[in-house]
């Protein structure tokens, strides 16, 4: 496992990633059904793109995977994820309503 300062992200909580290397995007995996998201520094997107087959495929296009129910993230898919961008924004993230507008919502402004 990387460790907390070569990784683009922190963890906090049980269910919060925050985003914290401009130079590497995130991209969080859920569960298999669920839609992939891009988080950016200018905040977050669907991700349609094929993932990357392997961390250095990853890093080569400048992302970093982030596996939700991995056991070095939160050990299970959430239903409810916030994801803290470097654009200054906090989103809430909820899965149970993927595909409608309230999937994915700004949660806070200005957190920093």
């Amino acid at each position: 496992m990387k460790s907390d300062l070569e990784r683009a992200f922190i963890l906090s909580g049980r269910n919060t990633i925050i985003h914290k290397q401009k130079k590497l995007d995130l991209l969080i995996v859920n569960d298999d059904n669920d839609p992939v998201l891009k988080i950016t520094h200018n905040g977050i997107s669907l991700f349609k793109e094929p993932l990357p087959k392997n961390r250095r495929d990853a890093k080569e296009r400048y992302l970093e995977v982030i596996n939700v129910g991995a056991q070095e993230v939160f050990s299970e898919p959430k239903t409810l994820l916030f994801l803290q961008s470097l654009d200054g924004r906090e989103y809430k993230i909820d899965y149970s309503k993927k595909g409608t507008k309230q999937f994915v919502k700004i949660h806070q402004e200005s957190y920093l």
